[in-house]
């Protein structure tokens, strides 16, 4: 299984590339353009394992650019408080 196929192993590893980024002292700026990258990378490259990634990509799918700026920051909230730190 990979970490894209459950839910809870997702967000805990992006919490921890989310801790390792704040701890080189990238600012949250750097931290949602490039989670909007990644985010523009899995839409067009892979395909959802949950029901959840499916939501998202449809979101993201349906969203200009400002909003899937917006849903990567809602993602860094998210999953702000999980992972192993």
């Amino acid at each position: 299984m990979t970490v894209l196929e459950n839910w809870d192993q997702w967000k805990d590893f992006l919490a921890d590339r989310l801790h390792q980024a704040e701890s080189v002292g990238l600012s949250k700026d750097t931290i949602t353009n490039f989670a909007t990258q990644v985010g523009d990378y899995l839409s067009s490259k892979v395909d959802p394992k949950n029901q959840q990634e499916r939501v998202l990509s449809d979101l993201w799918s349906v969203a200009d650019q400002n909003e899937q700026h917006m849903i990567a920051n809602l993602m860094i909230k998210l999953v702000d408080n999980n992972g192993t730190h």
